[in-house]
């Protein structure tokens, strides 16, 4: 830890993600100290082909032991590698948070594909990665990680009031921001946990139908909700439980075979609808009311999603964009300023964002 009143030095970090909607690997150059956000640089996205796509497909639900990942973290090293070189930027530092094949916090483990070691050779650079680790042993989910970053971005709007930032991607996860603290590890500041299935199962009802996603929820907007479908998951335990929690892309893998037996725009609504009430439901943990979500992730461009969330919030749903953020490239930004934390010897994660014992550092460094 560095000595009081020592300041962290300014970093150009280049951070990386590649998320469970498996759409491809983002990639985003951070300004920053590891404290503020003091400028954001390029971006990059290197798309997943089909093959590829198929292949990290077939990966998921396995852990570090089990066989046929050859071929998968050769993909996952390739492309990460590609959209760095796509940045065209110089920087000091990698964040990089792999590939997510399987999470399963109720046993303690955790499987993100990919060796920091590879990049750091290839670009002769340090890496933090292996992010989740370590918050894991300590008893905490390992996940979300984003609230950090959202926190800073929080701050570096100026807010002042408490705000909610909600990623939908493959899982949906909301961070509760108070940014009257001064850090976030500080006791009532953030509050994170995953919501409820968000993308991945509308885009799994999708992909047999030759299309990647429901465009802008067309088909959604044109179907009918099962009430009783969407009822009965939501009187699931997960939804009963208390923050924070997290959640497996593939946890309510249950809900995709039920709507696959439904019309494609029911089955495309209903989700939609789950994913939509989840959220809803969750606001009732958070510790103080909020009058604004900031939605990141590909379901900000799904308006009848958008729509949905606010009807049933009756709070102001709007993509990051409307702050100023970039929301294609919001959580590669994360990992990058994450990575600075690890580096200036921060604490990533904390009792209201994991469920950890107590605020704690994650990641290991690969050093070229």
């Amino acid at each position: 830890m560095k000595g009081k009143g020592q300041a962290n030095p300014r970093l150009r970090v280049a951070g990386l993600m590649s998320g469970t909607s498996l759409d491809g690997v983002d990639a985003a150059i951070l300004d920053t100290d590891g404290v503020h956000v003091l400028g954001f640089g390029q971006t990059a996205f290197r798309p997943y082909s089909a093959q590829e796509r198929a292949v990290l497909r077939g990966c998921l639900g396995k852990w570090p032991d089990d066989a046929g990942l050859a071929e998968a973290q050769e993909i996952i090293h390739r492309a990460h590698i590609e959209a760095l070189q796509a940045l065209n930027a110089p920087f000091d530092l990698i964040g990089f948070h792999g590939q997510t094949l399987a999470h399963d916090p109720d046993q303690g483990r955790t499987h993100q594909l990919g060796d920091g070691a590879v990049l750091a050779r290839a670009f002769d650079c340090p890496v933090i990665w292996d992010f989740r680790s370590n918050d894991m042993r300590m008893g905490g989910q390992g996940a979300p990680l984003a609230p950090f970053y959202h926190f800073a971005l929080a701050k570096h709007r100026g807010a002042t009031a408490p705000l909610a930032f909600l990623n939908l991607g493959g899982v949906g996860n909301i961070t509760y921001v108070d940014p009257s603290h001064d850090r976030p590890e500080q006791g009532g500041a953030l509050l994170a946990f995953d919501t409820g299935p968000a993308n991945a199962p509308m885009d799994d009802l999708m992909s047999g139908t030759g299309q990647g996603y429901d465009n802008d929820g067309a088909l959604a907007a044109s179907g009918r909700v099962n009430e009783a479908f969407v009822a009965r998951v939501m009187a699931q335990g997960y939804f009963l439980k208390m923050p924070p929690k997290s959640l497996d892309r593939d946890t309510f893998a249950q809900v995709l075979t039920e709507a696959q037996t439904m019309p494609l725009p029911d089955g495309l609504a209903s989700l939609a609808e789950l994913s939509a009430r989840a959220v809803a439901e969750g606001l009732a943990h958070l510790s103080k009311p909020v009058a604004q979500i900031l939605i990141c992730g590909g379901g900000r461009k799904n308006g009848h999603l958008m729509a949905r969330l606010a009807a049933l919030t009756g709070l102001e749903v709007v993509a990051v964009e409307a702050a100023g953020f970039d929301g294609d490239f919001l959580e590669a930004q994360a990992f990058a300023y994450l990575a600075a934390r690890v580096q200036a010897g921060l604490p990533t994660s904390a009792p209201a964002t994991t469920g950890v014992a107590a605020a704690i550092g994650g990641g290991q460094i690969s050093r070229p």
